[in-house]
C-alpha cells in the first residue's frame, strides 16, 4: 500500500507541476500579438506557398478562401503540385479561373514539382520550390492544401507580424472535430502538442523552446534567407517544429510567435480511427529521434500521468483506502482541469475531460505503432512515399 501511495503522490505532484510550472501549456490565450492595434504604416507583400500532393478533394473548400482574401497589400499564391496523380494542378487552376471570373485578382501560380532528390523530405522539397517561385515578397506564408482562411484572417496575420517585428508568426489552425473519432481525439492532439511545446515558452524571446504549426506559418523572407533557406531542414519530417527552431536559433535570435485561432481552419476530415492513427504514427517516433530509450520513457511517462490517477482512485475506493483514493482523485481533477480550455476552444462538453486517460492510452499506442513501422521499414509512409531514417534525420 505504501508503494501505491508514493506513486500516487508523485503523479499528483507531476500534475501540479504541469498545471503551474510548465509554461501554462493548457491555456489557449495566446492570440495574435497586437490584435486590435493600429495597422502597419505599409502593408507588406505576401506570397503564400502551398505544397500539394494528391489534394484535389480538399482544394475546393480551402483554396478559394485564400485567393479571396481582402488583403490591402500585394498577395500571390504559389501551389506546388508535388507529383500528384489525382489532377490537383487542374483543380487548382479551375478554382483560380472561377475566382477571376467572379471579379477576383489573378493571384495563383501552379508550379509542377520536380522529382524528390535524395536527402529531402517531400513536403520540405515542395516548400523549397515554392519559395524559389515566390519572387521578392516581404513574407512567405507556408500553408497546407486543406487550410481555409476566414475573411480578414490574412490581414490580421500579416498586420501582427509587421507591427510586432517577428520573423515567424504561426497559428495553430482549428482542426475539424465533426465525427465521433475527431471529437474524441483531435482536441487532444492539440493538447498534447502544446504540452510538448508550451506556446508561452515558444513566444519567449531567447527561450529554448521553439516550434510552429505547419498549417499556417508566416515567415519574414529576409530572415529565412539569413537562416540559409529551407536547406538546413531539408530532411525534416516534422517541418513546422524544425522551421520554428531554425528561425528562433538563427544568428541574432529571430523573434517567433505561436498561438491559437478560430479564423484559420482545417477542412481535412478523419472519419475513422485508422485515419487519425496513421496521421499520428507517421511522425511520432521521429519526434522521439528514433530513440528506444525515449520511447520507453514516453510510454512509462504516459502511464504514470494518465493511468496512475485512475488506478489509484479505483484501488482506493475498492480497498477503502481514502488517502490513496484522494490522491488519485486530486491528480485526475488537475488533469481534467488542464484539458478544459482546449475543449472550450472546440466547443465540446466539459464531460469529455473524463475521457483523457483513455485518450492518453490511445496516443501511447499510436507512438508505439510509429516505432514498429519505423523498424519495419515503413517509417513516415504517406501517399505512396516512405521516408527512411537516413533521409529524415535532422
Amino acid at each position: 500500500m505504501l508503494t501505491a501511495v508514493v506513486v500516487a503522490v508523485l503523479a499528483a505532484l507531476a500534475w501540479l507541476y504541469l498545471l503551474a510550472g510548465h509554461g501554462g501549456f493548457w491555456r489557449t490565450d495566446q492570440r495574435l500579438p497586437g490584435a486590435g492595434g493600429p495597422p502597419p504604416a505599409a502593408w507588406p507583400s505576401v506570397t503564400a506557398v502551398i505544397p500539394a500532393r494528391d489534394e484535389a478533394a480538399v482544394l475546393p473548400d480551402s483554396l478559394p478562401t485564400l485567393l479571396g482574401q481582402d488583403y490591402p497589400g500585394e498577395l500571390r499564391v504559389v501551389l506546388v503540385d508535388d507529383e500528384s496523380s489525382d489532377g490537383t494542378a487542374a483543380v487548382a487552376a479551375s478554382l483560380s479561373e472561377r475566382a477571376c471570373a467572379a471579379g477576383g485578382a489573378a493571384r495563383l501560380t501552379v508550379v509542377a514539382g520536380e522529382p524528390l532528390p535524395a536527402g529531402w523530405a517531400g513536403k520540405v522539397w515542395a516548400m523549397h520550390q515554392g519559395v524559389a517561385a515566390a519572387g521578392p515578397a516581404d513574407y512567405v506564408l507556408f500553408t497546407d492544401a486543406d487550410i481555409a482562411y476566414r475573411p480578414g484572417a490574412l490581414r490580421a496575420l500579416a498586420g501582427a507580424a509587421a507591427v510586432s517585428g517577428r520573423d515567424l508568426v504561426s497559428q495553430m489552425a482549428l482542426l475539424r472535430a465533426a465525427t465521433a473519432w475527431e471529437r474524441l481525439l483531435i482536441p487532444a492532439f492539440v493538447y498534447f502538442f502544446a504540452q510538448l511545446y508550451p506556446f508561452r515558452r515558444v513566444n519567449r524571446p531567447g527561450g529554448r523552446t521553439a516550434a510552429a504549426a505547419g498549417g499556417c506559418m508566416l515567415v519574414r523572407r529576409s530572415a529565412l534567407v539569413a537562416a540559409g533557406g529551407l536547406e538546413p531542414i531539408r530532411s525534416a519530417r516534422i517541418d513546422d517544429v524544425a522551421l520554428g527552431t531554425l528561425l528562433k536559433r538563427s544568428p541574432g535570435g529571430g523573434a517567433t510567435w505561436l498561438g491559437f485561432t478560430t479564423e484559420v481552419v482545417s477542412t481535412r476530415g478523419y472519419r475513422e480511427l485508422a485515419e487519425i492513427w496513421d496521421m499520428v504514427a507517421r511522425s511520432a517516433y521521429t519526434q522521439l529521434r528514433y530513440s528506444p530509450v525515449a520511447l520507453a520513457g514516453t510510454v512509462l511517462g504516459m502511464i504514470w500521468l494518465y493511468l496512475v490517477p485512475v488506478a489509484a482512485t479505483l484501488a482506493g475506493l475498492v480497498l477503502t483506502a481514502p488517502v490513496l483514493a484522494g490522491l488519485g482523485l486530486a491528480a485526475w481533477a488537475i488533469m481534467a482541469a488542464s484539458y478544459l480550455p482546449v475543449l472550450r476552444l472546440y466547443r465540446l462538453s466539459p464531460a469529455r475531460t473524463l475521457t483523457l486517460p483513455a485518450i492518453g492510452v490511445l496516443y501511447t499506442a499510436m507512438t508505439v505503432s510509429s516505432a514498429r513501422r519505423h523498424y519495419a521499414g515503413r517509417g513516415g509512409e504517406w501517399k505512396g512515399r516512405t521516408i527512411e531514417r537516413s533521409r529524415a534525420a535532422r
